[in-house]
């Protein structure tokens, strides 16, 4: 989100487990040039979990403020999102799961972060898992659950203004596109 990207103040990263989407969108945060604030959504419920929230906060420095927010995350980010900060929301998938298991509405949940994207007082960059890439899951809860984060995730990409597909630690820019008069 550096300012040779222009008018760029949102930014979707997506990408599979281990693809390397937070280190891109942490990298593109730090080269900023803004104070960077990480959102993070995940809670250490086993120690699987706290060893991950752990290996993130040790790759980041001390320039990072860190904010919880588990289920509140559209408020959380009103309020974090400042001029001269850049803010990282690391992920929604996790805040997905805590809002479904919460019980939730994860449409009207989704359509309100979408909304407050545009007005934000600083840029954002959210991380997302992309789950729709693999096999359908074989219980009701794990379909709900991939349908949902993938309706998820394009209303969240189409409210930002770039959106990055991260694959094997490799970046490919899904939006903007730069293919014009495609012919099919």
């Amino acid at each position: 989100m550096a300012e040779a990207q222009g008018d760029i103040r949102s930014l979707l990263v997506i990408g599979g487990a281990r693809s390397g989407k937070s280190r891109y969108a942490q990298t593109a945060a730090e080269q900023s040039g803004k104070s960077p604030v990480l959102i993070a959504t995940g809670e250490a419920k086993d120690a699987e979990m706290a060893a991950r929230i752990a290996a993130h906060q040790g790759a980041r420095g001390a320039s990072w403020r860190t904010i919880e927010a588990p289920l509140a995350l559209a408020t959380t980010l009103k309020e974090a999102a400042a001029p001269g900060t850049i803010v990282l929301v690391d992920c929604l998938t996790l805040w997905l799961s805590n809002l479904m298991l919460a019980g939730g509405d994860a449409e009207a949940e989704g359509q309100h972060l979408a909304a407050i994207v545009a007005p934000l007082a600083g840029p954002v960059i959210f991380v997302t898992n992309e789950v729709g890439a693999g096999i359908v899951p074989d219980n009701v809860l794990a379909r709900r659950f991939q349908d949902a984060q993938g309706r998820l995730n394009q209303t969240i990409a189409a409210a930002c203004d770039a959106a990055v597909l991260v694959s094997a630690g490799l970046p490919l820019i899904l939006k903007p596109s730069q293919v014009t008069g495609l012919k099919l």
